[in-house]
C-alpha cells in the first residue's frame, strides 16, 4: 500500500491565494517524497482556520481542529512546516503543538497514542537565526506526542540576517537544500514503511 504524507503550513499570515516560503519548502519536500513514492495528497494553512488555544482535541463549537487532526492521522508522514520568527518557531506552530499534547491522554489499550507509529519531518525558513532552535522546539514537542522523528528530519533555509530575500524569491533551490530535502525523503520514507510494517507494540502488548 501507496505511502501517504500531509503537511502542515504554519505560517503567521493567511493565505489570501498567495503561496508563502513555508509552501516552497514544503513543495521542495513533495517533490523528494514523490520520488520515494510517497504521495503529499495535502497542505493545510492553520492561520486559515478556527484553531484556538487549548490542550485538547475539541475545544468546542466552531473549533476546526478536530477535523485537521483526523487528517493528519490518517496520513503516514506529516511535514510540519513553518517559520521562524524572533529566533524560534512561530506562534501558529507552537499552538499545533499545544492542540497536540491531547495525545499524551488519548492511547489505546496498550498505552500507545494516536501518532504511534507516524512518521514526521520539519519544513523551516526564515530571514534570520534560529533554524536549529525550532527544530529542537519542534522535534522534542513531536515526539512527546508520539510521533517519530528519522534521520535528518529537518530541512530549512536561513537567509541573511536582517535580510529582504525569502526563500520563495530565489530563482533556484539551493543545492545543500536539494541534498538535505532528498535526504530527508528517503529516510522519512525508509522509516514510515517500517512502522507500517511493524509498529509499536505498546507496554501491554
Amino acid at each position: 500500500m501507496p505511502l501517504t504524507a500531509i503537511a502542515l503550513n504554519c505560517s503567521l499570515k493567511k493565505s489570501s491565494g498567495e503561496a508563502s516560503s513555508t509552501d516552497a519548502m514544503i513543495a521542495v519536500l513533495k517533490e523528494h517524497l514523490a520520488k520515494q513514492d510517497v504521495e503529499l495528497s495535502e497542505t493545510i494553512r492553520i492561520a486559515d482556520h478556527n484553531v484556538p488555544p487549548g490542550v485538547t482535541s475539541d475545544e468546542g463549537e466552531g473549533d476546526d481542529w478536530p477535523g485537521i487532526r483526523e487528517k493528519i492521522l490518517s496520513h503516514d508522514i506529516l511535514v510540519f512546516g513553518g517559520p521562524i520568527w524572533m529566533g524560534q518557531i512561530g506562534s501558529v506552530a507552537k499552538r499545533v503543538l499545544e492542540r497536540m499534547d491531547s495525545f499524551t491522554g488519548e492511547t489505546d489499550d496498550q498505552g500507545r497514542m494516536p501518532s504511534f507509529g507516524k512518521v514526521a519531518i520539519a519544513a523551516i525558513v526564515g530571514n534570520e537565526d534560529g533554524a536549529h532552535w525550532s527544530s529542537a522546539q519542534l522535534f522534542q514537542s513531536l515526539n512527546d506526542t508520539g510521533w517519530t522523528i528519522p534521520a535528518g528530519a529537518a530541512c530549512y533555509w536561513v537567509g541573511e540576517a536582517m535580510g529582504s530575500t525569502d526563500f520563495m524569491e530565489l530563482e533556484e533551490t539551493p543545492d545543500a537544500v536539494t541534498e538535505t530535502a532528498q535526504m530527508c525523503a528517503i529516510n522519512a520514507a525508509h522509516l514510515a514503511k517500517l512502522l507500517t510494517g511493524d509498529t509499536y507494540p505498546g507496554t501491554k502488548a
